[in-house]
């Protein structure tokens, strides 16, 4: 969320950055969240002045009235500034009422106005104009057929999407043995490699309220993702990052405690809403998933050197379990309207022969930092605001994919990198049972 003292000064600096996300038909909000400005600083202005006033008034009426005993006549002047403290004070009354109906439809209406994108964004309209900058590893295709993921993961007697769906509906899977096991060391791993890296491991909630909701994510994403608790002020989360930004809601940082490092575990919900193509079935596309995220909270002049480091975190994990991926920048028209740059890390899919997203690294500047109220106190002693940023260390449903075709051989086993034996009690083969 910007500013409304950047958005009055520089209004036609956010139109420009509303037209370069394809957003047009957001640019009436820009003058009229200015007019709205406009007459709440007019009616605080009225409203300081007849509370100022007011006080002048009382006083007067308690010097008359002192003086009406000595001179009768008084009186009627005296009952003239009663009535006239007696306007005012509805006046008054009416200017205050009016205060916090301006504030929400100002609030209303910058909760929706873009952030201003970095110079660097790639300027597009939807994610077929990101653009890759980058490869690490060599994609390769085996000369031997890749099955459907579902396909490889049932070899193993792995994936239960039947009995799922009959417990809980599409959208969901029960995983069993080494398939499981392999679900959970991958998220063993990813957590003790962002330990080794100075994170600090975080179990958060799983549940946040609404006004955490919506301090850290964009308005449009609110409804298609979040599952609502009824009847209660509760939202499941749709990522971990939401519950761990939070923590830090209303907060004053000291200044040399920053940055803030967190890595989380989490199980996640979301709707998914829409159709999908054959290619993000099984357990590509999916209600509940589990996650290792990571984010930072720092100074403004530190945040995009700590996402230039926290993509290549997931570029450094993703290699060490042999997995070819690249760094796909998003376009204007791909970023969520809170982000001020974002990539995707993609993983190579031999079956596809394309790489597809399993981890999204996000600047948000102060954006999140302005609707929390997360500050931070400099040396000097003056607040300003932290900037906030996330990035997946790995979501193993949809890393599992990219896995299990990497290291498939044409026997139909799965290779384990070494980095992952530990956590597979020293297996270094998985062998299907059909």
């Amino acid at each position: 969320m910007l500013d409304i003292k950047f958005v009055r000064e520089n209004p036609e600096i956010v139109k420009e950055n509303i037209r370069k996300k394809f957003q047009d038909a957001k640019l009436p909000l820009v003058d009229e969240v200015i007019g709205l400005d406009a007459q709440l600083r007019a009616v605080k202005t009225e409203a300081d002045s007849l509370r100022a006033n007011r006080n002048t008034l009382s006083r007067q009426i308690g010097i008359l009235m002192g003086q009406v005993k000595k001179d009768p006549s008084k009186k009627e002047e005296a009952e003239a500034v009663k009535a006239q403290v007696q306007a005012q004070a509805e006046r008054l009354a009416a200017l205050e009422a009016q205060e916090p109906e301006l504030e929400a439809a100002i609030r209303k209406i910058m909760l929706v106005i873009p952030n201003i994108i970095d110079p660097s964004v790639p300027i597009g309209e939807d994610d077929s104009k990101n653009v890759e900058v980058q490869r690490f590893g060599e994609p390769l295709v085996p000369d031997f057929e890749i099955p459907y993921h579902t396909q490889i993961m049932e070899s193993f007697d792995g994936v239960d999407m039947d009995a799922a769906g009959r417990v809980s509906g599409n959208g969901f899977y029960y995983l069993m043995g080494d398939i499981a096991r392999l679900h959970e060391a991958v998220l063993a791993y990813a957590r003790d490699f962002m330990i080794d890296k100075g994170f600090i491991f975080c179990i958060p909630p799983f549940m946040i309220h609404g006004a955490v909701v919506e301090g850290v994510m964009s308005q449009t994403d609110m409804d298609a993702m979040m599952y609502k608790i009824e009847g209660e002020d509760l939202y499941l989360i749709g990522t971990s990052e939401h519950s761990m930004i939070g923590k830090f809601i209303d907060q004053i940082l000291p200044e040399d405690s920053l940055p803030q490092k967190l890595t989380s575990y989490s199980p996640c919900f979301r709707k998914e809403k829409g159709a999908h193509g054959i290619e993000e079935r099984g357990v590509y596309r999916i209600h509940q998933f589990e996650k290792q995220e990571m984010i930072v909270v720092c100074r403004p002049e530190d945040s995009m050197a700590w996402y230039e480091q926290m993509w290549r975190y997931s570029v450094e994990l993703f290699r060490s379990m042999e997995i070819p991926v690249r760094q796909l920048e998003c376009c204007s028209g791909d970023l969520a309207d809170l982000k001020v740059k974002s990539c995707d890390i993609e993983a190579w899919s031999p079956r596809q022969k394309k790489y597809f997203e399993v981890c999204s690294c996000s600047n948000l500047g102060d954006a999140q930092a302005r609707r929390l109220r997360i500050r931070v106190r400099g040396k000097d002693g003056k607040l300003y605001l932290a900037h906030t940023l996330n990035n997946t260390v790995v979501a193993p449903p949809r890393m599992l994919i990219a896995f299990l075709e990497n290291h498939l051989q044409a026997d139909g086993s799965v290779t384990i990198p070494e980095v992952l034996r530990p956590y597979m009690g020293g297996k270094a083969l998985l062998t299907p049972h059909r």
